[in-house]
Order: structure tokens, then sequence, then C-alpha cells
């Protein structure tokens, strides 16, 4: 018997709420062996995931007793779709979620599913109050509130939910974002220019693009690419990119080195070391070399270089829309990374040529992570200047959150 579109949903979302597996890892490994309704599933696994805290203040509202979590679950699933899916007939969503009860075993609640599921849809109210709005956590909308400002939060809290942008960034050795656009287009995929990349405004397949697998475009996002380029590194030269999987910003860089020079990427895992090989190999850069290395710890094997990229591991707080169960960590469980990324940019600084050039970037929207993470280490380590620091924020047609500053060093104090 084929599974409906909707237990397969269920199988995956339960496994993410009850086992805390990864949304993106649960849904990819449960995708293989679907034939139809991938689409709709991913929508609807990524979707209630990430509307968590609105789907519960719409059930809450209606019910006053503890609930099993299968059930709690049937209910998110079908005020999604209520609420969000507008494609999807409520009375559809509906029938299909007392049905789901059915699947799983639970006839009992068919009838107060049925009740519940009616209830929302009658009232639909999405209140004012920005956590349930957004459904992004209290505890973190009054960080970035403190950190930032109001309007700041309010301006880019619209935009932490749904499909994000994707960008394909042009192998330049080949060709450039216009003419990458003509290629796209001949292939039947929309795209608009922007900042020197293309945003994809239709849907898009990696493996069915023959573009793609001809190694004329990377997928990077905007604010990565723009953090890669800042870096301006120039043919010819030795750079290292010290956390460097996926690979996203070691491809932008080759690509500004004319593919000559040494370029050295690191990862602490040899298959995420592969992918930066394999996705390398398909674009015809060949100054990348790879190897692993943990970047906390100083290797005296590592050359000096012109330039270091320093993106180091971090809450992610910046990509909640596209890793949505990121929102939901506790504040305490991130409070030992500035620790570590001090670490790593102190280690990674320690590679650097006189007269070098570091940056050192995350993708989180955190200041204890980002900025005093930079203020530290400009505090201990004398000889390096801040030139520049830049943060970005989610918006409809641009990056996502990120952070990265610029860092010169004037002369060699460290003795390495």
């Amino acid at each position: 018997m084929i599974k409906s579109a909707r237990l397969t949903a269920f199988e995956i979302l339960y496994k993410i709420f009850s086992d805390s597996a990864y949304s993106h890892i649960a849904l990819d490994m449960a995708l293989k062996t679907v034939v139809e309704d991938k689409a709709f599933i991913s929508a609807l696994v990524y979707g209630v995931v990430e509307r968590k805290i609105t789907l519960d203040f719409f059930i809450d509202k209606y019910v006053k007793s503890k609930l099993k979590p299968k059930i709690r679950l049937i209910l998110r699933i079908g005020a999604y779709q209520i609420l969000f899916m507008e494609r999807v007939p409520s009375g559809i969503a509906i029938h299909e979620s007392v049905k789901l009860a059915r699947d799983i075993k639970q006839d009992y609640y068919a009838g107060f599913i049925n009740a519940v599921l009616h209830n929302i849809d009658n009232d639909r109210q999405i209140p004012d109050d920005l956590s349930v709005k957004y459904s992004v956590p209290e505890n973190l909308i009054s960080m970035w509130r403190k950190q930032y400002s109001e309007d700041t939060v309010k301006e880019f809290l619209p935009c932490v939910n749904g499909r994000p942008p994707i960008f394909a960034v042009p192998n330049t050795q080949y060709l450039n974002a216009d003419q990458l656009l003509y290629e796209l287009k001949c292939e039947g995929i929309d795209g608009e220019i922007i900042d020197n990349t293309v945003m994809l405004t239709s849907t898009f397949v990696p493996g069915e693009s023959i573009a793609f697998h001809n190694g004329l475009f990377y997928i990077e996002d905007l604010s990565s690419y723009k953090c890669a380029a800042a870096l301006k590194a120039l043919p010819g030269e030795t750079v290292l990119d010290v956390c460097s999987a996926p690979g996203g910003k070691a491809f932008t860089i080759a690509c500004a080195m004319k593919n000559q020079g040494r370029l050295l990427c690191f990862d602490l895992y040899e298959h995420r070391i592969k992918l930066i090989d394999d996705s390398a190999k398909r674009l015809g850069l060949d100054i990348i070399e790879t190897s692993i290395n943990d970047a906390t710890q100083y290797n005296p094997n590592i050359p000096k270089a012109d330039r270091v990229l320093c993106d180091v591991p971090c809450s992610g707080f910046g990509i909640i829309r596209r890793k949505p169960e990121i929102r939901y960590k506790e504040l305490d469980s991130v409070k030992k990374l500035p620790e570590l990324q001090l670490n790593i940019l102190t280690v990674s600084s320690s590679y650097l040529k006189d007269f070098g050039t570091l940056i050192y970037s995350t993708c989180t929207l955190n200041k204890k992570e980002n900025e005093k993470v930079v203020d530290a280490f400009l505090s201990e380590n004398s000889g390096y200047l801040l030139e520049r620091e830049k943060t970005f924020f989610p918006s409809s047609n641009s990056g996502d959150g990120f952070y990265y500053a610029v860092i010169k060093k004037d002369k060699n104090e460290r003795g390495y």
C-alpha cells in the first residue's frame, strides 16, 4: 500500500519533533523512496516546523487539555494547511486530517480533530504579537531587539518564513551573470540579476540543468557570496578557507583568483571535503586543494597565506528560513560558541602573512558571536586592524542573515 503524502509528512515531522532530527536530513532520507507529491510533502514538513508557534497558538486556543504528541502533530498539519496553504481547500485539509488519525490507529480522536480544525478554520485571525505572527520564540526576538533595534527586527521578521531565494553564481572562468541568465532562460529557468548573481524565480532542480552539469554556475547564498567577494583575492596568491565545506565561498574566491594560485580548503570531516572536491571538479577550479584539518589547533604544515577566510561554526540564527528548527534553540545552548569562535579566529590569524587580509564571518544574527568576538580578538592581539564589518538581514529578494569583518594584519607580532 502506497502511503499518502500527509502520512509521509506526519512520519517525517514526528522524527523531527520527537527525535530532534534535522528537518532537511529527515526529509531528504524519506523522499528517496517517494515518487509523487515530493513538493507538497516538503512544503508541509518545512511549513509545520517553521510555523509551530503560530499553529500551537490556535490549537491551544481551542484545546485546554494536554494532548498526545501524535494528536497535536495531526492538528498542526491540518492547521498549517488551513492557515497557510491557499491551494488546499479547508474542507479537504480537515477531511484528510481525520483520515490521518485513522491511518495511525487513533480513530478515537477523529471527531475531536474535526471539531478543533473547524474552529480554527472559522477563526484564522493571527494576532499582531510578533512571536505568534512570525513563529519566532520571544526570547530570540527579545535578543534581536536589544542588539539591533525594534525597527530593524520588524523589517526583517516578515522574511524569516517561506521559501528562501536561490542564487546561481556564474563561474566567471566561462561567463558572466548576463550570459548565465541567457543560458538558464534557454532551459526554461527564469531569474533576475542581483549583484553579479542570478536570483532564480522559477523552479530549479540542479541535476536537471545542463548549465549546472557543465559547470557554468554554482549555488551560493547572496550574503555568503558578498562575504567571499569582500576578501578580494587576486590571481597568484595563496589563500586559506579554514572551515570551507560545502565550498560556496571557496568557489567565489577561486573565480576571483581566475583559477591561478593556491586555494587551500579545510574541513573537519572527510565526507564534507568530498563535497568541495566534487563541485570543484564540476566547475573546473583546479587551484582548490582540500584536506582535513581541525581549525581549533595550529597546524605548522599549513603555509602562510596572503588572505584567510575564517567562516566559523555558529548558532545559525541568520538562516532560520533555510533550517527552521534552528529558531527553537535555547539561547543558553549557544553560550559557549564565542569561546570556540575566538579560538578559531586566533589560530587562523597565525597563518596570515604580514599586511595580509583576514575575514571572520558567521551566518548568525547575534552580536555575541559577531562583533564581540572580533572586539575580543583585536583587544588580545596587537598588529591587527578592523577595516570594516557588515551585517546582512534577511529580505525577500536578498540573502540570509550574515555577518563578516575584514581584518588587516599590519605586522607579525606572534612569532609563529
